[in-house]
């Protein structure tokens, strides 16, 4: 496969792999920037037809065109079922959407980021304004440069909401140790009493097994489980997230309730998540819903990880 660098000398094409076997290819515009972090390679590139884009490893993390599908999808179910979020924990969240997304809730008082490469988050502040929209800038906000699962495992504060907007579980990468039983009932303990956790959950056409095991593991520790997905273009697939609850069930919502929520709470209009999409995000077909009761599906642990399909 050729590299990205070598791909922009050429002035054609970016390969994605969506599975060893699968890939979509994407006309390149220009690439804005190209480097290596400690972590992982970044650019910025501008594709023919979703505008400007970040790229970690080789995986479009997200696109100026269809972003805020994603990002309001991964936020607002887990705000909005809570009556009253004050407190935020992000894990992840480079470009700073999450942030913004979290920020537009009038009851936000903080929001802790927490992502350990600083590279990223410096490189979208200075090519990706149309993401973060001055996120970084935002009092509400305290930014952490470190580990989310050493955070966790040290801190002792409380929150409402808790966002794990992760790279997928990918085996010898940074994040499979955030997707497993003793990470999450870390997160559980770091809950308020009527808190909710929802992380990114991979593919649910092209990593259906690995979603239904993260689905299961969220479940195996919290109370309430809901797994739910959206289609993002850029992902090229339906794309999952799970909620980890312990009491309050976003399922429980009526379309009214979640607009009526919007309208009150909200600062500013949503692109995409309302009470009609919230319905339709949970209405997951048969398929999916008979993988997630598949017993034979055990929850992933520190020593029995699930890693996407190599």
């Amino acid at each position: 496969m050729m590299s990205l660098e070598d791909m922009s000398r050429e002035g054609t094409w970016f390969i994605e792999f969506n599975t060893p076997f699968s890939y979509h290819i994407r006309g390149i515009k220009r690439v804005l920037y190209n480097g290596v972090t400690k972590y992982q390679r970044v650019a910025i590139v501008e594709f023919e037809d979703l505008g400007k884009a970040l790229v970690l490893d080789g995986k479009t993390q997200s696109t100026v065109y269809d972003e805020f599908i994603y990002h309001e999808s991964l936020v607002h179910p887990a705000m909005i079922a809570h009556p009253n979020p004050r407190r935020v924990l992000i894990l992840g969240g480079g470009e700073g959407a999450t942030a913004r997304e979290v920020l537009k809730h009038r009851s936000v008082e903080e929001v802790v980021m927490v992502d350990i490469d600083d590279d990223v988050i410096k490189i979208s502040r200075d090519y990706l304004p149309e993401m973060h929209q001055g996120a970084f800038d935002n009092p509400k906000l305290r930014l952490i440069i470190g580990d989310g699962r050493k955070f966790i495992e040290e801190s002792k504060d409380k929150f409402d909401i808790i966002i794990l907007d992760l790279t997928d579980p990918l085996e010898g990468g940074p994040s499979y140790l955030l997707y497993t039983v003793e990470f999450y009932t870390m997160i559980k303990d770091r809950l308020n009493d009527n808190g909710l956790m929802v992380t990114q959950a991979t593919s649910t056409f092209y990593a259906l097994y690995t979603f239904a095991a993260i689905y299961r593991t969220v479940a195996s520790v919290f109370p309430v489980a809901r797994a739910y997905h959206t289609y993002v273009p850029s992902f090229d697939s339906t794309w999952g997230f799970v909620i980890g609850s312990k009491g309050l069930d976003p399922v429980s919502l009526t379309p009214e309730e979640i607009d009526s929520r919007i309208k009150n709470r909200i600062n500013g209009e949503l692109r995409y998540y309302e009470g009609d999409i919230h319905r339709v995000l949970f209405t997951l077909p048969r398929h999916i819903r008979a993988l997630l009761e598949n017993k034979s599906i055990k929850p992933a642990t520190d020593k029995n990880p699930t890693f996407l399909p190599a």
